[in-house]
């Protein structure tokens, strides 16, 4: 699985269409994802985000585009680049990003198994 950050109002504008993403195609070539293990190092982009967010939790293997790990800023890590638009029949959850009193991210319960990297 891996997890796409949006605004809530975003997705609602997209959770009924059966593709979705071309804005995210036009301004960087594909879609930014990231693996639950890494997302905990990308959330802080989302800190000055103050309308409610979401995380679009997708079955790799369910999308019709290609996924490639990269490692865009040389940091050592791959991120997931999704290079068309994701199939929604692909999104197995949608769930709210959190964040404590101070606006940080914090993992959703869910994802407490999986050991942060």
């Amino acid at each position: 699985m891996i997890l796409h950050c949006m605004k809530q109002s975003t997705w609602e504008e997209r959770k009924n269409k059966q593709y979705w993403g071309q804005r995210n195609i036009d301004a960087e070539g594909f879609i930014h994802f990231s693996t639950i293990e890494y997302f905990w190092r990308v959330a802080p982009i989302f800190s000055d985000v103050k309308e409610p967010l979401v995380l679009v939790c997708v079955d790799e293997n369910k999308l019709i585009p290609e996924v490639r790990y990269e490692d865009g800023d040389n940091c050592g890590r791959y991120y997931p680049h999704v290079y068309g638009l994701v199939n929604n029949d692909a999104v197995l959850d949608v769930l709210p990003f959190l964040r404590d009193e101070k606006g940080n991210y914090i993992k959703n319960p869910g994802f407490n198994h999986i050991e942060e990297k």
